[in-house]
């Protein structure tokens, strides 16, 4: 077998859209190995499992929602930069009105604070469609309008104090376990195996992928762009707002100020990270989940290592630029093409004669 036949499906591997990704993110873990050895090791107590995997996983399932939100957005050749505010207000509302219920620990307050909750993220997602689809308005221009609004209408909502609650099926949520695994896990996990159904099941995925592409084609062959925009950015928030229910639930408080702070930039590089444009088109679901774990094994690393908390913003900064040039296929065109032309060049010159060479 020539040495071209061998390559041949180690490149075709390396092309595959999640293969990189999932590289990077295996490299990630298995790097955690040094500092921690038992840092796959999955125990089972009380009924309940435990380990730094299922850490990763609980921990990074409000982010995995909030970029699934955000890829559908970006398929479409729009952004959504309130998801951190939306993120806050969910939360702040299901809060408020659970400590002001006469029964805080029952289901029914809880349903009803959910309800609160959703209802508002569905307003929320209706403006910014509105705005886009409707008003023309710039995506990046109308949902940073809401970013900054919706993170003062969270504090106007908790009076700018952390409301703090005591609900054992509101803690379900966020913070408790079910099947013996965190619920946040089953719920983001069901959330994103139905999302991947209805879109490529389904003819929605290609409709909004052509959007995306190709906005006036789309509206020539009859594809009404303005509904499915509209759809997308309720998503968005609808996705945003279950993750701000996971926030405060795991904490059991709703903190107007700092709850999903920036998660939004948060949310745009797990969606670049997956190998979705942010030009708009293609999208990849599996990648977006594997972008957010990337992003949230790398918060586990950073505190894992004890690197300074004035240094994570820039070692983090700096894993994503690296992952970002590994995943570009220009990149590593232009490395390779370097590699061989250096090659081609060492064979092609050969080392001139030493002094003594020409002597003898």
């Amino acid at each position: 077998m020539s040495t071209a036949t061998a390559a041949s499906p180690a490149k075709a591997v390396t092309r595959y859209r999640l293969f990189w990704p999932a590289a990077v993110l295996a490299v990630l873990l298995v790097a955690n190995l040094a500092f921690t050895p038992d840092f796959f090791a999955v125990h089972l107590r009380d009924g309940h499992l435990y380990g730094s995997l299922v850490d990763i996983l609980h921990f990074g399932a409000p982010l995995i929602l909030v970029s699934l939100g955000m890829t559908l957005v970006i398929a479409t050749g729009g952004i959504d930069l309130s998801v951190g505010s939306t993120v806050a207000i969910s939360g702040a509302l299901a809060c408020l009105h659970i400590s002001r219920s006469a029964d805080p620990g029952g289901v029914g307050t809880v349903l009803t604070a959910v309800g609160y909750a959703l209802g508002t993220a569905l307003v929320l997602g209706l403006v910014n469609g509105v705005l886009v689809a409707r008003a023309g308005v710039q995506p990046i221009i109308a949902t940073l309008i809401l970013m900054v609004a919706g993170r003062g209408l969270a504090q106007l909502v908790t009076d700018g104090q952390i409301i703090t609650v005591t609900s054992e099926p509101y803690k379900l949520i966020g913070g408790d376990y079910w099947l013996t695994v965190p619920f946040a896990i089953l719920l983001a996990g069901l959330v994103v195996l139905l999302t991947a159904l209805l879109t490529r099941s389904t003819a929605l995925g290609l409709l909004l992928e052509s959007v995306g592409g190709n906005p006036v084609a789309s509206r020539l062959v009859g594809i009404r762009a303005v509904r499915l925009v509209g759809l997308v950015y309720v998503f968005s928030a609808l996705c945003a707002a279950v993750a701000g229910l996971m926030v405060s639930s795991n904490v059991s408080a709703a903190d107007g100020n700092n709850a999903g702070l920036w998660i939004e930039l948060d949310a745009i590089l797990a969606v670049v990270l997956g190998g979705t444009s942010l030009n708009g088109g293609r999208f990849s679901i599996g990648g977006t989940v594997l972008g957010a774990l990337i992003i949230q094994t790398l918060s586990t690393t950073v505190y894992t290592v004890g690197i300074p908390p004035e240094t994570t913003l820039v070692f983090k900064a700096f894993v994503v630029i690296t992952v970002c040039l590994v995943q570009s296929p220009a990149f590593r065109a232009r490395f390779a093409g370097r590699g061989a032309r250096s090659r081609h060049t060492v064979r092609s010159h050969p080392a001139a004669p030493t002094n003594r060479e020409v002597g003898e």
